[in-house]
């Protein structure tokens, strides 16, 4: 008697960010049996899934505040990645900072662009220097690492608990009905 059974194993699935960052959270909720591989760029990320490097890909293409998700839009459409499935998520920013921080102490707060653009009128009220880095995780690790009370980070809750860090607001982003829409990407066809 042959076994017909597979060895099946969990997909490789890249995205753009740091452990804790919103694709990283899509891609654990999304698909928990899965892989996740983390990519500094969306571009990073898309060449994963081309090379063969990783299976798929869950990237970010457009949220309710902001509209498109660029540069990641058109890299997606010029690789030609297959569309699998999509799935809106919320977002919800926090602003991370060090356990011993204030928030009269914050200065600046550091994430991914299309971060900060969803949290522009709340960053403003607050009185705080938004800076634009890759991702809304690695700023959060970045934050953790630089010991500095004056920096804080805008990212997903859960990235407080990845580096260490205190969540001094929660609910930053600026519309309550944030969302972005994520979609599931394979190699391209033929």
């Amino acid at each position: 008697m042959t076994d017909t059974t597979e060895d099946v194993r969990p997909a490789r699935i890249s995205y753009q960010g740091a452990p804790g960052a919103f694709s990283h959270e899509a891609c654990l909720d999304l698909r928990p049996w899965d892989v996740p591989v983390a990519f500094e760029t969306f571009e990073g990320a898309i060449d994963a899934v081309l090379t063969g490097d990783c299976d798929l890909a869950l990237i970010p293409l457009e949220n309710t505040t902001v509209g498109t998700v660029e540069p990641a839009a058109t890299l997606v459409e010029e690789a030609g990645l297959e569309p699998l499935s999509e799935a809106w998520r919320p977002i919800r920013h926090a602003l991370l900072a060090l356990p011993s921080a204030r928030l009269s102490d914050i200065k600046t707060a550091e994430s991914h662009p299309i971060a900060l653009q969803q949290c522009t009128q709340s960053l403003k009220a607050l009185r705080i220097e938004p800076l634009v880095v890759f991702d809304t995780a690695g700023a959060a690790r970045d934050v953790a690492e630089a010991g500095d009370l004056t920096r804080a980070a805008v990212a997903p809750a859960r990235a407080a608990e990845v580096y260490g860090l205190q969540i001094l607001r929660n609910d930053l982003q600026d519309f309550s009905d944030n969302r972005t829409r994520f979609v599931l990407l394979g190699p391209p066809k033929g």
